[in-house]
């Protein structure tokens, strides 16, 4: 197992066409790269049909800077196949030798199982047992990598998912699963999606008391609250990688109300896209309102005839989620994904300032 050294990471989306975001990261910004996603296709583990392209720009970015790492992670929203192949030794073996086969060319992988036991999308194959199982698999992966190949995982903060409140201690045996990894990739983003009932912000950095959510979960729902809740669950912070989104949520509300859409009953989800889209098509246009919560340290628009609220990140609240996450002692930081940034790598800067600066 590797130990100690801060990830500054982010993924590369596997369905783009181009390798564009991969030759154009400048050297030495970047500690980590994760090629998302090898997904189980009937029983066997298959990269996207433009892998190739990909690990070709992704080897020779690796070879321009041979301290980067480049982690192949397996899963993501919608992937199935995991408790399949999680429940039984035989099951997890034959996942295991796929697994490192297909990664024998990478630094290590990165598990992205959303979610054992529950919180997926309904449709996947979830059960009771996927707790330990998960655990199970992540022990066989380990030591199957070895001592010096890495072995990461995607894991949730508290949110809202299709059945309500979601727990990520109902489906990982955190402490013992996270145990097994050299960093867990924390997905403090997500937590206002189509699931709420309201336009709530993506990733809001602390607790919101005007946030109409109930109390218990509302505590959980907010970057500081899932760095607080793994600290509980015996999850050490230099294991957890805080995750920035470089996207945007968009909801269409019934009225603005007083405070220009945000909390107000949402009737309909809006795609918005990453920052280089918010940026160019909703920055520029002063038909939308620019708004920035004190607390929540999150910037809002809204547009007042289309009643459309859109919550995003920019350089200033990305680099606040850094410099929280480098002031509490966390392992790095990461972002889904690499693709969203602007040709001026606005948010990666940003997102890497606050751990270059400690260094420094």
């Amino acid at each position: 197992m590797i130990t100690g050294q801060t990830v500054l990471g982010a993924y590369f989306h596997g369905t783009d066409e181009n390798t564009d975001a991969i030759d154009a990261l400048p050297a030495g910004l970047l500690t980590h790269i994760f090629y998302a996603f090898a997904t189980i296709e009937d029983g066997r583990l298959t990269l996207p049909p433009q892998a190739p392209a990909h690990l070709a720009a992704l080897a020779a970015r690796r070879r321009a800077e041979p301290g980067l790492r480049i982690v192949l992670s397996i899963g993501g929203w919608g992937a199935g196949g995991f408790s399949d192949a999680a429940r039984t030794p035989r099951s997890r073996a034959v996942f295991v030798e796929q697994s490192l086969e297909l990664a024998a060319d990478f630094d290590g992988l990165d598990l992205d199982w959303e979610f054992p036991v529950s919180g997926g999308p309904v449709e996947l194959v979830h059960r009771p047992e996927d707790r330990h199982n998960a655990t199970l698999l992540a022990e066989q992966l380990r030591h199957g990598l070895g001592p010096s190949r890495l072995l990461a995982a995607a894991l949730p903060a508290g949110r809202l998912q299709s059945a309500g409140p979601y727990d990520p201690a109902d489906s990982y045996e955190l402490a013992a699963f996270t145990e097994l990894l050299d960093f867990a990739n924390l997905m403090t983003y997500d937590f206002g999606t189509g699931f709420s009932p309201i336009a709530t912000f993506n990733a809001p950095l602390a607790e919101v008391a005007q946030d109409p959510l109930d109390a218990g979960p509302r505590r959980w729902n907010n970057v500081t609250g899932a760095v607080d809740y793994y600290e509980r669950h015996g999850v050490p912070r230099d294991k957890l990688v805080l995750g920035v989104p470089f996207y945007g949520r968009g909801f269409r509300v019934a009225s603005a109300g007083e405070q220009a859409g945000l909390y107000q009953p949402q009737v309909g989800t809006v795609e918005v896209g990453d920052w280089r889209d918010i940026a160019r098509d909703l920055l520029a246009d002063p038909a939308w309102q620019r708004h920035r919560h004190p607390v929540a340290r999150s910037p809002w628009l809204y547009h007042p005839s289309d009643r459309t609220f859109v919550s995003y990140e920019d350089a200033k609240s990305i680099e606040d989620r850094a410099a929280f996450a480098a002031r509490h002692g966390l392992r790095g930081a990461f972002t889904w994904h690499l693709g969203g940034d602007d040709d001026e790598h606005t948010l990666l800067a940003a997102m890497t300032r606050p751990f270059r600066a400690e260094a420094g």
